[in-house]
């Protein structure tokens, strides 16, 4: 039988946490652009004992540098501590914890004088665990945890003279005999696949983002532009000399950085970063979820590739999981010999289409699992948001599934209620610590309210992919514009609904993958009609209501489809056509942050109004744009066919003088220039419902956008 911790009248020394700089083996180097990710020292497994054995273990040589006081003496192989307060306890079985991170996993301590290393793992249904470790050889019996006396089924314990950079796992004995050898939920780091074993780790970092931190809600805010540029690591560029290996988080951050922000966009997506097994998974089945991708480097130098993001006035939001888990054999699933995160009714707890597990959404400790994983990367990693995957598999207990194949919820209906109380609560508690972030879902049904707020009946999102605008436009503009007045319908179709969220317009990756080809390939006609196409269509994304998202490579046109396992085709930018793409972007970017028209009643209905939405036989849109200030209106008219239409009426709303501000026909974006260079004078005639209206042409397979204005240079001239 396992050691427990019995509860005493006079409690336990308290322990010192020991400042992390000072524990280190090796003292780890300040992250620098051009640091090389460290390669973690090879498992080498001694053969195991077929049943653990409980042995005094001999004094381990210390890995730290400090000397052990004399007058203090470790007397055993696992010390009884805790960290955890019957309080901290009593949250956790409630699943009201919300900072897990700071007691489970491994944390090096300061122990009667000695530093060690404090282990804490939930196998509630375990007989036996042990931590099996380089230091002890791989040995099963030689340090066993301490049970806990609570019932909270939290196994825990000290080790001496073990520090930062240890690989260690645990060994769980089933309570059905099982034997198990499991990656610690909760460590900081873990080795670099395929290898699987945790490492013992600390998040310290001298944080330099402090100005950022400070005025993050006026970049963060539901009034504020919000352009995303949602990135791959392990894709985005690879080393010229070596295109198998990947950049490091470091290296990156003098690559990615500035050209994210030369491009304007205001926030950046990473894909998920937390450490995953399968590298084509692309970072959606994760095993570590406390953990950066050890493929791209160390804890600390992601943190400074976050930092310089934010030095450069740029978001990082992260992709978050909480929907599934893969069955790897060392991670969460079948933890303790049960199902223990996951449900155990397969009909909840297994993904058909990913062929992974589903977490238990009704377990109150997994619940403070995973909100304590959302908030440990705002907190640890100053992310800035958490768009959060796979909402609608999460919301729908026949999602993906036939008939017989699921069952209702105790009201007969389909919705996963454990699920949708779960979001809510972390919603609640993601906005109530960190109130300036965002939380973003993926959700592509009809569900209601889903970026309301929890006391208005909502999950709490801050805002909700816009997926059947995605799928809208993406299938109208892959009409021959000849047949686009057929499918007006398409087009105008998401004003319908477009105030009922706060809605994201994405152009994800999801779009350019499995043989659906590029956004440039998915544009109809010749090569020229092919890139007017796609410059029309992101001119409509960025003048329509509701924030945006581009996936890396579609800025400039890449002609593949994405491919994870090479770096993007940065050399088509020495073609003009591609160059001609990209400084669309660029422009696009800049007009949409310097007009407020475009974004401060980006999810108000009172900030969008058709002018003419109904002109289908010439495949004609012209819409007004309002922001808070009548000054800042624009009006931008879409031309869905190559034909250019030369005095064309439309009405504005005041009179005036009106400028072209920005036209994707333009020369410089590998347009063929028509447009209008004048300023253009109202004349009192009434067009459109409106008092005064303007003549203008409109260039072939283009967008023009106009506002009132003083006779000036062009305001969106570009700046090498």
């Amino acid at each position: 039988m396992a050691k427990q911790t019995k509860k005493t009248e006079t409690p336990l020394p308290e322990a010192k946490p020991v400042k992390e700089k000072a524990v280190r083996a090796k003292a780890a180097p300040k992250a620098k652009p051009e640091a090389k990710i460290s390669t973690a020292k090879k498992t080498v497994k001694a053969p195991a004992a077929e049943k653990p054995v409980i042995a005094k273990s001999k004094a381990v040589k210390a890995k730290v540098t400090e000397a052990i006081p004399s007058t203090h003496v470790i007397k055993n192989a696992v010390e009884p501590y805790s960290r955890f307060t019957d309080f901290d306890i009593s949250l956790f079985k409630s699943g009201k914890h919300y900072k897990l991170y700071e007691k489970f996993g491994s944390h090096v301590e300061e122990f009667n004088g000695v530093v060690g290393t404090y282990f804490a793992v939930w196998a509630p249904n375990a007989q036996y665990v042990a931590v099996i470790a380089n230091f002890n050889g791989w040995n099963r019996g030689s340090h066993s945890l301490n049970a806990r006396w609570d019932s909270s089924g939290i196994w825990e314990g000290f080790i001496p003279n073990i520090g930062v950079g240890e690989t260690y796992k645990y060994y769980i004995k089933s309570s059905t005999g099982e034997d198990l050898e499991k990656a610690d939920p909760f460590a900081l780091r873990w080795e670099v696949p395929p290898s699987t074993a945790s490492i013992v780790a600390d998040t310290f970092y001298e944080w330099k983002d402090a100005d950022w931190m400070a005025t993050r809600q006026e970049h963060n805010g539901l009034d504020r532009p919000y352009s995303v540029y949602e990135v791959h690591l392990g894709s985005w560029a690879r080393s010229v000399e070596s295109p198998d290996e990947f950049l490091t988080y470091s290296q990156l951050a003098g690559k990615l950085v500035p050209y994210v922000k030369e491009m304007g966009f205001t926030h950046i997506e990473l894909m998920p970063i937390m450490e995953s097994p399968f590298y084509p998974s692309w970072g959606y089945q994760i095993s570590g979820y406390f953990a950066a991708a050890s493929r791209y480097g160390t804890p600390q130098e992601l943190m400074y590739l976050i930092e310089e993001f934010h030095k450069a006035g740029v978001g990082v939001i992260l992709d978050w999981v909480p929907s599934h888990f893969p069955g790897d054999a060392h991670a969460l699933y079948n933890f303790d010999g049960t199902h223990l995160y996951e449900h155990a009714d397969m009909r909840k707890g297994f993904h058909p289409d990913w062929k992974s597990y589903i977490f238990n959404y009704g377990r109150n400790e997994v619940r403070a699992f995973l909100i304590s994983n959302a908030l440990f990367w705002l907190d640890r990693y100053h992310a800035d948001g958490l768009r959060v995957d796979a909402v609608a598999s999460m919301l729908y207990l026949d999602y993906s599934r036939k008939h017989g194949e699921w069952e209702t919820n105790i009201y007969g209906g389909n919705e996963n209620l454990e699920a949708v109380s779960f979001l809510k609560e972390f919603n609640e508690a993601v906005y109530s610590h960190f109130p300036s972030t965002q939380t973003i879902a993926e959700e592509s049904t009809s569900f209601t309210g889903v970026s309301r707020p929890v006391y208005l009946g909502g999950l709490g999102f801050g805002m909700k992919w816009m997926m059947g605008w995605m799928h809208d436009t993406i299938d109208y503009f892959h009409e021959d514009p000849i047949n686009r007045k057929y499918h007006h319908n398409e087009i105008t179709f998401s004003t319908i609904y477009a105030f009922t969220e706060n809605f994201m317009l994405p152009f994800s990756h999801d779009e350019v993958v499995y043989g659906k080809g590029s956004m440039l390939r998915k544009m109809p006609g010749d090569e020229w009609q092919q890139f007017a196409n796609l410059r029309l269509m992101y001119s409509y994304m960025f003048t329509h209501p509701g924030t945006k998202l581009l996936f890396m490579g579609a800025e400039f046109g890449q002609g593949d489809e994405w491919n994870f396992g090479q770096s993007l085709q940065w050399h088509v930018l020495e073609y003009p056509n591609h160059h001609g793409m990209s400084e669309t972007v660029k422009a696009l970017n800049h007009l949409y942050r310097d007009e407020p028209a475009l974004y401060e009643k980006g999810f108000d209905f009172r900030g969008f109004e058709w002018v003419d939405g109904g002109n289908a036989n010439d495949s004609i849109l012209v819409y007004g744009r309002f922001g808070n200030n009548s000054k800042d209106d624009l009006v931008i008219v879409l031309n869905m066919t190559p034909v250019i239409r030369h005095n064309y009426r439309i009405g504005v709303p005041a009179a005036g003088q009106w400028k072209e501000i920005f036209n994707s026909d333009a020369h410089k974006f590998w347009g063929s220039g028509v447009g209008n260079h004048e300023i253009l004078n109202t004349d009192i005639e009434k067009w459109h419902g409106k008092d005064n209206s303007i003549s203008i042409t409109i260039p072939p397979l283009a967008a023009v956008v106009f506002k009132r204005t003083t006779a000036a240079p062009a305001k969106y001239e570009l700046k090498k």
